[in-house]
Parts: structure tokens; C-alpha cells; sequence
């Protein structure tokens, strides 16, 4: 770290004094420009007075411009002040959720094969589930608590990275049944996908018949949306057979999380 005078971080942790200036700005921010300073002291636990004279500070150092009464905004400084200590703070909270709370942490784990407490263990994925076994991996711990294969134990003090892949989405869209539902599902095409697939949700009843009429009895049905993720960030290929008016909500869903996803035509001609 830098000198207290110059480290956002040291500055901000050492001082209430600065957490409510921090505070304050990011709600003039929020509500810029007609501000409530009542109601800011009552989000902050403090006395108007304090809100008034914070602000009448902060518009002597050129963080907030005052244009009449009541109404403030915050300046280039000050955001620039806010963003400085913002910034400080959440790579602080990385530093604690990464080096310490994981050194801290008990992992569970699925035991590769017996193991003591004591034991240095690599920890892996494999088909959707956390494994400890001995020897190195990239990521490794230490074993709390003993267990034979197949058990449940803890792992704690991890280090590295596990090594992980996410899976892939086959996502397959089926008409609604005004549009034909399942009959228009080409079963020889769907049969494909499934063989790709470690795991088959579907979504609405067109899609549910049209697997089983083809001899696949899907592993998700209710909640199987955010299953299918849930499955693919835990390494599990995935296939999603939906029905149409559900496809594009859908396929932003799996925009904004950043999974891999690929889509089949199933229909018949």
C-alpha cells in the first residue's frame, strides 16, 4: 500500500469522517440535482445539520456545485474522488473474497478416494462435481475431515485455480402447438442433439412430448432454464429444447451470463 495521506483505501477505512463524505456524494449523485437532506440523514444515521455542513464542505473543495437552494450536483472532482475510493474498495474486497476468506473456507468436496484429515489434496471438476484427490493439481487444499470414495469431505486453505470448463448450450427451438408442437420436431435430429448432451432440459409441453415421443425422458423440466445454466457453468454440456416464444428471452439470458451456446433446427420441412 501507499502512504496513509495517498492510499483511497487507508484514507476511507481509517475515517468515518470520509465514509459519510463518500456517502453523501453518492447520494446527491443518485438524486442530482434537487436534493433532501433530511432524507439523506435518515439513510445515514446522521443530523441534518451534519448532512448540511458535509455538503457545505464538499461544495468548498469543489466536489459538489451548488445551484440554489436545495439543489447540488457533483462535480468532475468529486466523481473522480468517488470513483478513486470506489475502486479502492472493491479491489479490496476482492483481495478479501480471493486470498482470505478462500484460505478460511471449507470446500465440499467429493472424496476420489479415501482420504484422512491432513491430507493435501488437488481439488478438480469433474462431470458438474468438485473432487479431492491426492497428489497436485492446479488448485489444492487440505482435507478436514476424513472420508472413504465417494464421500463427502472438506477442503480448506485452497490455493491456485481449479481447473474448469464451462459446457456448452445446444439450444433447440419447438413450435407451439398452434404452429404443429412436437409433430414438427424431426425426432432422428432432436435423438442427435441429446447424444451430445450430459444433460436435457425442456421448456412448455410441446417440448417435453417431443423428447419423449423420441425415447428421452428430460432430466429438467420445472425451473429447467436456469438448471441448463446452472449445469453448463458447473462444466455439464446441456441441451435446451424450448418452445419458440420462449427462444430469444432465453438466448439474451445466456448473452448476459457469457455462456457458450449453439442452435439446431429440429424442424421438420
Amino acid at each position: 500500500m501507499t502512504e496513509a495521506s495517498d492510499d483511497p483505501l487507508s484514507s476511507i477505512l481509517r475515517s468515518k469522517r470520509e465514509v459519510t463524505r463518500l456517502q453523501i456524494l453518492v447520494e446527491i449523485a443518485e438524486h442530482q440535482p434537487a436534493i433532501r437532506q433530511q432524507e439523506i440523514a435518515g439513510k445515514l444515521g446522521v443530523t441534518p445539520q451534519a448532512v448540511s455542513e458535509y455538503i457545505r464542505e464538499l461544495v468548498d473543495d469543489g466536489m459538489v456545485a451548488a445551484h440554489g437552494r436545495g439543489r447540488y450536483d457533483v462535480t468532475r472532482t468529486g466523481i473522480e474522488w468517488v470513483l478513486s475510493h470506489a475502486e479502492a474498495l472493491e479491489s479490496y474486497a476482492r483481495h478479501i473474497r480471493r486470498d482470505i476468506i478462500q484460505q478460511v473456507s471449507t470446500w465440499t468436496a467429493l472424496a476420489a478416494h479415501d482420504l484422512k484429515e491432513g491430507d493435501e489434496v488437488g481439488v478438480y471438476m469433474q462431470d458438474g462435481f468438485l473432487y479431492a484427490a491426492i497428489g497436485l493439481r492446479s488448485a489444492n487444499g487440505v482435507v478436514v475431515i476424513d472420508a472413504r470414495k465417494g464421500e463427502d469431505t472438506g477442503v480448506t486453505r485452497l490455493s491456485g485455480i481449479i481447473d474448469h470448463t464451462e459446457g456448452m448450450i445446444h439450444v433447440c427451438k419447438v413450435p407451439r402447438v398452434q404452429r404443429g408442437g412436437s409433430r414438427m420436431v424431426n425426432r432422428d435430429l432432436l435423438r442427435g442433439v441429446t447424444g451430445q448432451s450430459g444433460m436435457v432440459a425442456a421448456v412448455g409441453l410441446e417440448a417435453y412430448v417431443a423428447l419423449v415421443k423420441a425415447g428421452r425422458i428430460p432430466d429438467m423440466f420445472f425451473g429447467s432454464r436456469e438448471g441448463a445454466i446452472e449445469a453448463a457453468f458447473h462444466g455439464i454440456d446441456c441441451a435446451i429444447f424450448i418452445v419458440d416464444e420462449e427462444f430469444t428471452d432465453f438466448l439474451k439470458r445466456l448473452e448476459g451470463v457469457g455462456l457458450s451456446y449453439t442452435i439446431h433446427d429440429l424442424v421438420t420441412a
